[in-house]
Parts: C-alpha cells; structure tokens; sequence
C-alpha cells in the first residue's frame, strides 16, 4: 500500500481488525519512511459497477462517493456513523448482487432515498430535494405528503 504522505511503496501494517459487522477489515498503516500513520479498508468486491448517467456517460462506481452523499444528507442529525456505513454496505451489495454490470444512475438514487427514509426523514427530503432536481416550495409540500401518508398506513 503506497503511502498517501510521501509515497512510499513501503507501509507496514501495525493493526488489523474486522469492521462493518465483518464485511470488511480496517487496517492501521505506518510508513516507515516518513512515519505518517493512516488507515485503509478492504472490502470484497463481488464485480465491477458502473454507473449510467441520465446523460447516458458511464463512470466507474464510487462507494465513497455514495457515502458522501449519505453523509451530507444526514449532516447534524443525531445518527451513528455504523448505522449510515451498514446503510451504504446494503446499497452497495444490492447494486453488486443484483447481476447487472452497469447500474442506473436512477436506481441508486432510489436505494439511498429508500435507505434514508428508514433512518431519518429530514435526511430523506434533503437527498429527494437534489435526487428530484426541486425548483420550488410546492415540491417540498408534495413528498411530505407522500411521508405523512406513508406514516398515516404504516399505523394502520
């Protein structure tokens, strides 16, 4: 693993631990070089995604990327970061499972605005507000109809 500091070819790993409820394990990393200190994660990867653009351009998939989304989304809300790491690992291991190769940009909207809305609805409108390209105030009025509806029938 190349050292993000000073680039080195050579890091020592010093600690090793499983995370994301055994999905993954975390890495604490020493450069013996420069001895800066960092952290990686190895996941398994079941195939490559790519993504599909509503432009029709395809990028390779980002799961940072997809979890930067999340996070804006829920930024200052009271919720656990392992709660919002489980929720990206889910997405991602639905997009990875579900056969396909190359992914609607769509699709993935729509696991995180469903993930969302499990874990907090300010985060959900937040993400719908951007994912749904609102223009204006009536947008809002329409999916927290949609929310209180779907509160009002899970009641039920």
């Amino acid at each position: 693993m190349r050292c993000p500091y000073c680039q080195s070819e050579d890091t020592q790993v010093k600690d090793s631990r499983p995370a994301e409820d055994g999905q993954a394990i975390r890495r604490r990393r020493v450069c013996p070089v420069c001895g800066g200190r960092f952290t990686t994660f190895e996941r398994v990867q079941l195939r490559d995604l790519v993504v599909v653009k509503r432009s029709g351009r395809k990028v390779a998939f980002d799961r940072d990327k997809l979890m930067r989304s999340v996070e804006i989304a829920l930024r200052k809300r009271n919720v656990e970061p392992e709660r919002i790491e489980r929720a990206v690992t889910g997405i991602v291991r639905q997009l990875e499972s579900s056969g396909e190769t190359e992914i609607p940009s769509d699709e993935i909207g729509r696991l995180v605005m469903d993930a969302l809305k499990s874990i907090d609805d300010v985060a959900y409108v937040r993400f719908a507000s951007v994912y749904k390209n609102f223009r204006e105030a009536r947008d809002f009025h329409d999916l927290l109809g949609e929310l209180k509806s779907d509160e009002d029938a899970s009641r039920e």
